[in-house]
């Protein structure tokens, strides 16, 4: 995940109001419901210290929050009686709403609950062409398409020697449609930024044109069963999206596990563990933050100053580094803000949703873990222990 969207929340000193409600609810009276919300995380972040204006600022946006179709949840950062950032949730909040005030804006949980959400263009091929579409988590729409040689196109029953001529021509209209399908796809993905390309069509029209789509594009394409014609629906294109995100987590968490074992000069291109992050955040060397969510490292307190890069252990460690203000803070959180202003990516690996991600550190000083294995390949995101303690980095360089 790119955490470019980040740096607002970095760029000015805290503390910070993080507020995540639930927007699933769409009854007769959600309007007065979501007031009776705004009002109680307004209450709570007073409760923990928070100034009037940012009380006032978050109770506003929550109170004032469009109804979402699509998303089920919301989350507010506010600061100085200002918000900040706001973001809609792919899932609503575990555990209901919620609401902190600390010296970083609680992020983590954003992470996973916003989730991977890959971009998809569905390519529907024929023999003359094709037609795209654009699918997100906000819905669908049309992205255009290509029109090839119309005729030939179909073979002719006979198989007279008189006709060779004729089936040769009806295998180069094929071919021709599959390259320009190929070309505007490739053209698509690259105008939308989509991560995934999905080819929908009868086999070999599917077949002929993934062969054909520039080799990094590979990685990107999967196929749907579907026949010439159809169109995906809803749940059938959000499976794919989800397959390929796991697919995309296997395949991170099986380099972080060859990248950690040390060379023969003992140095390893990854790292796990609260001290080795730190070190490898003050240095700028994360390359992509690796986040179990509920492991015990991300609730573990760190000691933060003002620029992302000061991040210690101990607080006695950044008075040693010349910095003279100091405040405590989550590892995981911790750790994300450095990543983002080092434009360093995150991925979020074995999500569980049967808990509760609000988790300040006295909170859930004393919780356990609460990413219990599941069944599955050794390389299941949810049911590897890697990254040791629910942190790790893939870095730089060694």
């Amino acid at each position: 995940m790119d955490l470019a969207f980040l740096h607002p929340l970095y760029e000015r000193p805290g503390p910070w109001a993080s507020v995540y409600v639930d927007t699933s609810r769409h009854t007769e009276d959600a309007a007065h419901q979501r007031h009776l919300t705004a009002r109680a995380m307004a209450r709570d972040l007073a409760d923990q210290g928070a100034d009037e204006a940012t009380c006032r600022a978050v109770l506003e946006a929550v109170d004032e929050a469009p109804r979402f179709s699509g998303p089920d949840g919301r989350v507010v950062f506010a600061r100085d009686g200002e918000v900040v950032l706001e973001a809609p949730l792919a899932r609503p909040p575990q555990g209901g709403d919620w609401a902190r005030w600390a010296a970083l804006p609680r992020v983590a949980p954003l992470l996973e609950l916003a989730g991977e959400d890959p971009v998809a263009v569905v390519a529907y091929v024929d023999r003359k062409g094709a037609d795209f579409e654009l699918r997100s988590v906000l819905g669908r729409d049309d992205a255009g398409g290509v029109t090839g040689r119309q005729w030939p196109v179909h073979r002719t029953a006979t198989a007279d020697w008189s006709e060779r001529h004729f089936q040769l021509r009806v295998e180069n209209t094929w071919e021709h449609n599959a390259a320009e399908i190929a070309d505007a796809l490739a053209v698509c993905q690259e105008e939308s930024g989509a991560d995934l390309l999905i080819l929908v069509g009868d086999d070999r029209e599917r077949r002929a044109v993934r062969e054909r789509l520039p080799q990094r594009l590979h990685g990107m394409v999967v196929e749907a069963s579907h026949g010439s014609g159809s169109r995906l629906l809803d749940d059938d294109v959000e499976r794919l999206r989800t397959a390929h995100v796991r697919e995309r987590e296997a395949a991170e968490l099986e380099r972080f596990l060859a990248a950690r074992a040390p060379d023969d000069e003992g140095r390893a291109a990854a790292v796990e563990g609260v001290p080795a992050l730190v070190e490898a955040a003050r240095e700028h060397r994360i390359d992509e933050l690796l986040i179990r969510p509920g492991a015990p490292d991300g609730r573990r307190e760190v000691w933060i100053g003002e620029d992302p890069d000061q991040v210690a252990v101990r607080r006695t460690e950044l008075k040693v580094l010349g910095e003279q203000r100091s405040w405590a803070a989550r590892a995981d959180d911790a750790l994300i803000r450095s990543a983002a202003m080092s434009d360093a990516s995150a991925l979020v690996v074995g999500a569980d949703l049967d808990r509760d991600p609000s988790g300040d550190l006295d909170r859930d000083r004393d919780a356990g873990p609460g990413d219990g294995a599941a069944d599955g390949a050794t390389l299941d995101p949810s049911s590897t222990d890697a990254p040791v303690g629910g942190l790790g980095a893939l870095l730089r360089w060694k």
